[in-house]
């Protein structure tokens, strides 16, 4: 908790910092003060009834499934999965008859990077044309 929280939560403390303010300061401190608490509330009350919002679409739309005898579960048979997009490879080495093939991204993989200490090449050599 800053000092200024402490400050503003603690009455005697408050009290104490508003000894030195005249009227007319504490009567726009107390005026400021309110307008944010209006806005604070403002701000709530529109979460709470776009969260509610929501909720009846979701009522909604669950009846109309029920309605129409489609249980979530055929949903998740339908829909594909997310699946990861997978980078294109940059580039290929073949050892002992193997494939191996790297996007260029991250650490270089151990099969490439043996490679390259093996044959002294380097990774545009590998480049896939």
């Amino acid at each position: 908790m800053t000092d200024f929280v402490r400050i503003l939560t603690r009455r005697n403390s408050l009290r104490k910092q508003c000894q030195e303010l005249s009227i007319d300061e504490l009567s726009k401190v107390i005026a400021d003060l309110t307008n944010i608490l209006k806005e604070h509330q403002l701000q709530d009350k529109k979460l709470i009834e776009e969260k509610q919002a929501k909720i009846k679409k979701i009522a909604t739309i669950r009846q109309a499934m029920l309605d129409s005898g489609v249980d979530f579960e055929d949903l998740v048979d339908i829909i594909p999965m997310v699946v990861k997009k997978k980078v294109k490879a940059k580039y290929r080495v073949v050892v002992d008859d193997i494939t191996h093939e790297w996007s260029g991204r991250g650490r270089t993989p151990v099969v490439f990077q043996q490679y390259f200490d093996a044959n002294n090449a380097t990774k545009e050599s590998c480049l896939i044309t």
